[in-house]
C-alpha cells in the first residue's frame, strides 16, 4: 500500500474541474443528453465552462445554507449533472450522498433516514412520482434541480448569488458517500474520504499511463453515482483527454455517436460492453479507433472481449479488466490482447497492483483453496472505505485482522499467483462448480445469447435464465449442444433482457431473480 500513501493529499473533488481547466482550459466535455441544471449549456462545453458551472452551483448550495460537514443526498433523474452536483457539494466542504435514479422511493427514503437529516437535492418528477411524502420530514431542506414543488426550493432561485471560495477539507474527512450495488438486499452507504479515493486513483492511473501515451478521446458509460466515475474523470481531465459522457447505452445510439467521434478509449460496465458487441458488425466501424477498452466492475465474458478487440483497426489494442468492489476500489488487474486464445479461462481476473494492493484466498472448510474447493477472496488496499454509514457493525464483520477485506466472492489462486473468480458467496450452487465459468462457456458457444444467468431453483437445481438478441425464441437444439459437457441444469427459462432486475451498474440481481422465479413456480 506504500505507493498509495506517498504524497496522498486527497482527490479534492470540489476543485477537480477547476484544476483540470487550469492545465487544459480548451479541453472539451461532450454529452449525449442535456443537463437539467443547465439546459442552455448544450451538449459540448469546454472544461473551463464546466468548472464555472460547478462553482456556480456550489455557491447556490451555500446560499441555501449548506455548510462544511453537512450531508447532501442527491437523488434525481439520470444525468451527468448528478456528478457535477456532487463536485459542487464537495466544493463547499459538504459530503455528497449519491443515490441511483434506479432506486425505488421507499429504498431512498430509508437511506435518507439513515443519513440523519441531510439536505435532499432532487427534482419535481422524483418528488411527485417516486418519493413518498414522508421523505420531506426526514430532510433538513429539499432543493430542486428542475420543476417546482410546495415542499421544496428550486436551486434556480439562487441564480446569480455571489460566488464563494472553495472549502478544502482534510484528506481524512469524508468526501463522498455512495451506495453498494444492492444485489443482496437494501444497499449499504459506503463512506469514502479524499485519501481513500486518491488511493483508488493511483492504481488505475498506473495502468492507463503505459498503455496510452498520446492524447485520446475517452467515452464513458458509467453510473453517475459510482465512485469509479470520479477516478476515471480525474485521470482523463488531468491528462487533457476530451471526454464523452453517455447516459444512454443503446447500441444504435452509441453507434451513431462513436461513428462521428471515433473514441480511442472506452470505459463502461461489462453489461454495456456485451450490448456493444453488435457494433463490431456496424459497417461504419464505430469502434475502429479504440486503443483501450476498460472495464472495472466484474470479470467479463471472453466472447465480448474477443469481438470488441476484433472491431478496432489500432495496431495493438488492449482490453483492460480491473476486478474490484465499491468498498475497496480496484484490486486486481489483467489485460487482454488479440493474441488471447479462444479457450482462455474467463475466470482469471489477474494480479494485484505491485506496491498498492494485495489479495489472498482463505479456506472455507479447512482444506486448501483450489478450483474444486474455492475459498473466500480477501483484499487489502488503502482505497478501502472507512465505514458503512450507520452500520459500523456490518462493516466490521467484513474486515479481518491485518486490514483484509472480505469481497463476498469465492475463488482460488494459481501457482503463479493469478486470481480466479468463480462465484459470489451467496450464489454458490453446491456440487455445480462455477456458475460464472458455465455462463462463459455458453456465451462462447451461442452467438445469439444476450445474457445468461444460472441461479438455484426452489429444489436447489441450477436454472439457466437466458435472454437472446432481439428477444428471438431460443434455439433449444443449439442450447442442448452448447450445454453439453456442463453440469446438469434445468431447462432454460427465457426472459426479456429489459425485465431482468438490475443494479445501478447494470449487474443482474441474482438473488432477486431467483426469488421471482421461485414465486412463479419456475
Amino acid at each position: 500500500m506504500l505507493l498509495q500513501r506517498i504524497g496522498n493529499r486527497g482527490i479534492r473533488l470540489g476543485t477537480l474541474f477547476e484544476r483540470a481547466a487550469a492545465r487544459h482550459p480548451a479541453n472539451v466535455l461532450i454529452l449525449d443528453h442535456d443537463l437539467d441544471i443547465a439546459p442552455g449549456l448544450g451538449r459540448r462545453a469546454t472544461v473551463a465552462e464546466v468548472a464555472d458551472l460547478v462553482d456556480d452551483f456550489a455557491s447556490r448550495l451555500w446560499a441555501a445554507r449548506v455548510r462544511p460537514g453537512d450531508r447532501v443526498v442527491i437523488y434525481k433523474s439520470d444525468g451527468f449533472d448528478i456528478t457535477l452536483l456532487a463536485c459542487a457539494t464537495a466544493r463547499v466542504g459538504a459530503v455528497p450522498v449519491l443515490l441511483s435514479p434506479k432506486l425505488d422511493g421507499e429504498t431512498v427514503t430509508e437511506l435518507v433516514r439513515r443519513t440523519d437529516r441531510p439536505y435532499l437535492v432532487t427534482d419535481q418528477a422524483k418528488l411527485e412520482e417516486e418519493l413518498p411524502d414522508s421523505v420531506v420530514g426526514l430532510a433538513s431542506a429539499v432543493l430542486l434541480t428542475s420543476g417546482t414543488h410546495p415542499a421544496a426550493t428550486p436551486l434556480a432561485d439562487f441564480e446569480g448569488v455571489e460566488r464563494v471560495a472553495p472549502v478544502t477539507m482534510p484528506p481524512e474527512h469524508p468526501t463522498l458517500i455512495t451506495h453498494t450495488s444492492g444485489t443482496t438486499g437494501t444497499p449499504k452507504l459506503a463512506v469514502h474520504t479524499g485519501r481513500t479515493l486518491q488511493a483508488r486513483y493511483r492504481p488505475q492511473a498506473s495502468v492507463v499511463g503505459p498503455l496510452v501515451r498520446g492524447r485520446e478521446t475517452i467515452a464513458m458509460h458509467v453510473s453517475f453515482v459510482h465512485s469509479r466515475l470520479f477516478t476515471a474523470l480525474a485521470i482523463s481531465l488531468h491528462r487533457g483527454f476530451p471526454v464523452v459522457v453517455l447516459a444512454d447505452s443503446d447500441p444504435a445510439h452509441v453507434g451513431d455517436l462513436f461513428a462521428q467521434l471515433r473514441p480511442g478509449i472506452l470505459e463502461a460496465h461489462p453489461n454495456s460492453f456485451m450490448k456493444w458487441e453488435e457494433l463490431a458488425d456496424d459497417p461504419r466501424r464505430p469502434l475502429s479507433n479504440v486503443k483501450l477498452y476498460s472495464s472495472t466492475f466484474d470479470a467479463i465474458h471472453p466472447r465480448t472481449v474477443r469481438r470488441l478487440l476484433a472491431a478496432t483497426d489500432r495496431r495493438a489494442p488492449v482490453f483492460g479488466q480491473l476486478y474490484g468492489q465499491s468498498e475497496i476500489g480496484p484490486a486486481v488487474v489483467r489485460s487482454f490482447s488479440r493474441r488471447r486464445p479462444e479457450e482462455a479461462d474467463g475466470r482469471c481476473v489477474g494480479m494485484p497492483f505491485p506496491g498498492m494492493t494485495d489479495v489472498r484466498v482463505v479456506s472455507r472448510n479447512g482444506r486448501p483453496p483450489s478450483k474444486d474447493n474455492p475459498g473466500f477472496i480477501e483484499v487489502k488496499s488503502d482505497g478501502r472505505i472507512v465505514t458503512y454509514l450507520g452500520e459500523q457493525e456490518r462493516y466490521d464483520k467484513q474486515l479481518s485482522d491485518g486490514g483484509w477485506w472480505r469481497m463476498g466472492d469465492v475463488g482460488y489462486r494459481t501457482k503463479w499467483g493469478c486470481l480466479h473468480l468463480l462465484d459470489r458467496e451467496v450464489d454458490v450452487i453446491e456440487g455445480f462448480g462455477s456458475t460464472l465459468a458455465a455462463e462463459d462457456r455458453l456465451f462462447a458457444r451461442l452467438d445469439d445469447l444476450a445474457e445468461v444467468i444460472i441461479i438455484p431453483g426452489a429444489d436447489g437445481t441450477a436454472v439457466p435464465v437466458v435472454c437472446t438478441k432481439d428477444d428471438v425464441p431460443l434455439d433449444l437444439d443449439a442450447w442442448r449442444s452448447a450445454a453439453e459437457g456442463l453440469p446438469p441444469m434445468a431447462d432454460p427459462v427465457q426472459w426479456r433482457l429489459a425485465d431482468l432486475p438490475q443494479t445501478a451498474t447494470t449487474k443482474i440481481k441474482r438473488l432477486e431473480l431467483a426469488r421471482v422465479l421461485t414465486n412463479q413456480g419456475g
